[in-house]
């Protein structure tokens, strides 16, 4: 049996789906499965057991615009499919499987798409399931008969091995990390999203100095090209010296890299996802999404947040006054912070 993986097109959604994928290997233990991801997504699946192939839906390149998904769509049916599971909601998602001459396509019911699949499943309506992204997956296999029942996951782990620890300390050291530094704290300003996320920079660049000041840390600057500006701005903003690293790191770099740290600092975001899953404690800054439904899946983590009114209002960018990241003061973030650092934490072994 060949099965096919429509993931997800976002690393943080990325992360939560993980026990997902895992219940499909077990379900299918003997099938061929690959995951079909975008560039920015796939290498976070490498070295993970989930799947035995991994394909690159280049969006940007050979695959771009309606020529270049017809392109796709016969990569895919070459394959000979037998299944596939689209854990992406768009519509494409179920064209292409449907293009691809896939048999069976499992996906939820939802935006225009239930003509193309061959098992539209409904999707949860509020309370029907745990809040949590993460069970959304998993009742997306139950409702289509694959899981029995949606399973306890505590936590959400991603598997580093040690060539990569190795590079990773060694790029980091590159970059001007010490190897005798008390603390290495990453730092992940940044939002995919969209800037309602993002507590602002010139606290960062205070917690960043006080940080430094206080505990000798190592304070990395994290983040995808586009958050380098955000970055670039932190570091600018800062007394001390930080190290910075974002728009420098590949997605597959990125496990390795947090796990060399001792704590991770960021807003709601994919950074603070693969921390989480790496063994890192986070210290997550919420402000208009909910962490009932993103909180990183561990028992490792604090959240900061100042209740508003108008919080979750789920935009990305705000048109007001930005109230629910604006009252979040430096001093509740570093305090936040110092009780994980106080309690001795280690770098993930």
């Amino acid at each position: 049996m060949k099965l096919l993986v429509r993931a997800t097109n976002w690393v943080g959604d990325a992360v939560l789906s993980l026990p997902a994928l895992a219940a499909l290997r077990t379900r299918f233990p003997r099938a061929e499965i690959a995951i079909l991801a975008r560039p920015w997504v796939a290498g976070l699946y490498r070295g993970q057991g989930l799947a035995d192939r991994l394909l690159v839906f280049e969006h940007n390149g050979r695959h771009r615009g309606w020529r270049g998904l017809e392109r796709l769509a016969q990569e895919l049916r070459a394959e000979r499919f037998d299944l596939a599971i689209l854990l992406q909601n768009a519509l494409q998602a179920a064209w292409l499987a449907w293009r691809a001459g896939i048999g069976e396509r499992v996906g939820y019911a939802r935006d225009g798409r239930n003509w193309l699949l061959t098992r539209a499943v409904p999707v949860p309506r509020p309370g029907e399931i745990p809040a949590h992204e993460r069970f959304y997956y998993l009742e997306l296999l139950r409702r289509a008969g694959l899981l029995d029942e949606l399973p306890q996951v505590e936590e959400i782990r991603l598997r580093v091995d040690p060539l990569a620890r190795e590079q990773a300390e060694q790029k980091l050291r590159r970059a001007g990390a010490r190897s005798d530094a008390p603390l290495r704290v990453a730092i992940a300003p940044g939002a995919a999203y969209g800037s309602a996320k993002c507590w602002p920079v010139e606290r960062y660049a205070a917690l960043a100095d006080r940080l430094i000041a206080r505990f000798d840390a190592d304070v990395i600057l994290f983040g995808a090209p586009a958050e380098r500006e955000v970055a670039e701005r932190i570091v600018t903003a800062m007394r001390a010296r930080a190290i910075l690293l974002a728009g420098q790191t590949q997605i597959e770099e990125l496990p390795a890299l947090l796990a060399a740290c001792q704590l991770f600092i960021g807003n709601d975001s994919g950074a603070m996802h693969v921390a989480a899953a790496v063994g890192v404690p986070v210290v997550a800054i919420f402000g208009p999404t909910d962490p009932e439904g993103t909180a990183p899946v561990t028992t490792r983590w604090t959240l900061v947040r100042e209740p508003v009114p108008c919080s979750p209002c789920f935009l990305r960018h705000c048109p007001i006054d930005h109230r629910c990241m604006t009252r979040i003061p430096v001093d509740a973030v570093l305090a936040a912070a110092a009780q994980w650092i106080e309690r001795g934490v280690q770098r993930c072994g």
